[in-house]
């Protein structure tokens, strides 16, 4: 199986991130094409089905993708599955399991029992994402990572809320714009602590970070004015997305 077929996954179903490749080194593009493909693939698939039975069981089918990953066993032959058993090691396999397993939110209507689940959910889906990233282009420390990842996710999710709603879910475990503020100024503290310990990375794993650039103008945003995130009008100008995807590809920095 090529890279190829995740490429055009990844382009088609999550633009945003492609960019983020295209300034990168060839090897890092290798190694995070399959990681993103991948996680396209499971985020997306709660959603093309209104039955929770087969939701759960199109997640369980990842699932059981990566036990076989972990346990060094023969992988299924797959147009995701097969690349990313060449980039992924048991543990980055057992931490991407607790992204799948988070993805269940998606296949019922029940709300988040309070903030520290929804708390858990980013870190295992924004944050886990983005450490595994890391690790796979050879970061021994992922912590920053982590960090960036739940601040890109938590921006991320709260560009989502509209549509959430849309669809039934409630999204937010309070969705007052006071809370939404502390959401949001809390992402930022995370993504303060992972610009001020970017450097500490191995130039080769640095290109993991860079999903996060929008994340400090939509959480600068969705913390001063906490309703753009109910309206809809949380996104910044197509000029503005544009230039920051610029100064983080010139300069690396998020």
């Amino acid at each position: 199986m090529s890279l190829d077929a995740c490429a055009g996954l990844v382009e088609r179903g999550d633009p945003d991130r492609f960019r983020t490749l295209l300034a990168a080194p060839l090897e890092a593009r290798k190694r995070l094409l399959p990681l993103y493909a991948f996680n396209l693939e499971v985020s997306r698939a709660p959603w093309l089905t209104e039955e929770a039975m087969i939701a759960e069981m199109r997640l369980q089918w990842w699932r059981d993708v990566l036990e076989e990953i972990a346990s060094g066993g023969q992988v299924r032959r797959h147009e995701v599955a097969t690349p990313l058993s060449d980039v992924l090691d048991p543990e980055g396999a057992r931490r991407l399991d607790a992204l799948v397993a988070a993805h269940r939110w998606s296949c019922y209507r029940d709300p988040f029992e309070d903030e520290a689940a929804f708390t858990a959910h980013i870190a295992a889906t924004g944050g886990g994402l983005m450490a595994v990233a890391a690790r796979t282009l050879g970061a021994a420390d992922p912590a920053p990572a982590e960090e960036a990842g739940f601040a890109a996710g938590l921006a991320a999710w709260l560009l989502a809320v509209p549509e959430l709603e849309e669809r039934g879910r409630m999204p937010l475990p309070d969705g007052r714009p006071a809370a939404v503020a502390a959401l949001a100024r809390d992402g930022l503290a995370r993504l303060a602590r992972a610009r001020a310990a970017q450097s500490s990375l191995p130039k080769p794993a640095r290109p993991a970070l860079a999903p996060a650039w929008r994340a400090g103008t939509l959480l600068r945003r969705a913390a001063a004015f906490p309703a753009r995130v109910a309206d809809g009008t949380l996104p910044e100008s197509e000029a503005r997305k544009r230039w920051g995807l610029l100064v983080t590809g010139l300069t690396g920095r998020i």
